[in-house]
């Protein structure tokens, strides 16, 4: 865990799991009930799939606007995934390094990553499905992807969760939803009352300036 000499106003909570594991699904229940909470928005230059909304589900951009971006630093981590790059915005994390909030990020274990580095105040939660068997049901009752891309999505989960259990602070394991929920705003209530991120300036704690000659 991270020394609270080295917490910094607000929460960035990083959310990852392999796809089908339910972590889009609890990062938005969770900015609807907590208090403070800002969704950070990826920047891709993937072109929209099936019903995507530009500045909803992603902004999506051309690669030379993103190539802009990163010289202008606006950029907390970016990447490039299967030919196509991704990016987390920074301004999400001023936003809520100013307002106290909490900045969810919907993002991979790579991108997880990046963002400890940079911030290693950072927390970062693993979403596990409760079985690999469970997990490809859930994909294949999507009924939108074909047999080999199941197949392929399968073999990344399994090394997505690897890299994930040896390298996140948290592990919530989604089998039953509620409990998986509520295990996961008890991380971010316990994380938001530790000494560092808490805010004492009603309290006037700080010493008075000694008087001349003592």
């Amino acid at each position: 865990m991270t020394e609270p000499s080295l917490l910094q106003p607000g929460l960035l909570l990083v959310l990852s799991a392999p796809s089908g594991a339910g972590k889009t699904t609890l990062a938005h229940r969770l900015l609807k009930e907590v208090p403070g909470g800002i969704f950070s928005i990826s920047i891709t230059t993937r072109r929209p799939r099936g019903k995507e909304q530009d500045g909803v589900d992603y902004h999506f951009v051309d690669v030379s606007t993103f190539q802009e971006k990163i010289d202008r630093g606006e950029f907390v981590e970016w990447a490039e995934v299967h030919g196509h790059f991704y990016g987390s915005p920074q301004s999400v994390v001023d936003e809520a390094r100013a307002r106290r909030g909490v900045a969810i990020f919907d993002i991979d274990v790579q991108g997880g990553q990046a963002i400890k580095r940079k911030h290693p105040d950072a927390v970062l939660v693993f979403v596990l499905p409760p079985s690999m068997e469970e997990l490809e049901r859930r994909l294949r009752d999507r009924k939108t992807d074909a047999d080999e891309t199941i197949r392929r999505r399968m073999l990344a989960a399994r090394s997505e969760i690897e890299r994930g259990i040896a390298s996140y602070d948290y592990i919530v394991v989604n089998d039953d939803f509620e409990r998986a929920y509520q295990d996961l705003r008890s991380v971010v209530v316990a994380e938001r009352c530790r000494r560092g991120r808490v805010d004492l300036s009603m309290l006037k704690l700080e010493k008075p300036p000694a008087e001349p000659g003592r």
